[in-house]
């Protein structure tokens, strides 16, 4: 892990390549967590995070899923719904440094009971189905951009 001043640097200079999480329960419904932090403070998002260097993608799929979720999940379970690029005006040091994620979404499905989610990076979740989402400005752009991958999953 990143000291705090070299993460500051790389936001500064560089991308950072992230996993979302598209967990779909059997109603349909797609998880969504409003954000605690910046980027994206106060919106409705998908679950996600970061890989960390010499981390493999399957072991950052089970650490962001135990972290985000409670529960280590498995990438191969999953179904990759392509790469997309976030690009935010502001960053976990405030509104002074962008950032820029590419972002490889996955979707699964899974029921996940709302009440033993984590706190740390969401205050609180929801369930929404696709026309939920699509119709609410609550829910960032960035948790929008893959709904058109998710035919068949």
């Amino acid at each position: 892990m990143l000291s705090k001043d070299i993460f500051k640097m790389v936001i500064e200079h560089a991308p950072l390549f992230a996993m979302d999480l598209v967990i779909i329960n059997d109603e349909e419904k797609i998880l969504l967590g409003k954000r605690s932090n910046n980027p994206a403070k106060g919106f409705w998002f998908v679950p996600g995070g970061r890989v960390f260097k010499n981390e493999s993608l399957d072991q950052a799929f089970r650490r962001i899923s135990s972290n985000e979720l409670g529960v280590a999940l498995k990438r191969s379970n999953g179904t990759f719904l392509g790469l997309f690029e976030h690009f935010y005006d502001d960053s976990v040091f405030g509104s002074g440094i962008s950032t820029h994620y590419i972002n490889a979404t996955h979707a699964l499905r899974a029921n996940i009971d709302l009440a033993n989610l984590p706190q740390s990076q969401h205050q609180e979740y929801v369930w929404m189905s696709v026309n939920e989402m699509q119709k609410n400005d609550d829910v960032h752009q960035y948790s929008k951009v893959f709904l058109s991958a998710l035919n068949g999953v």
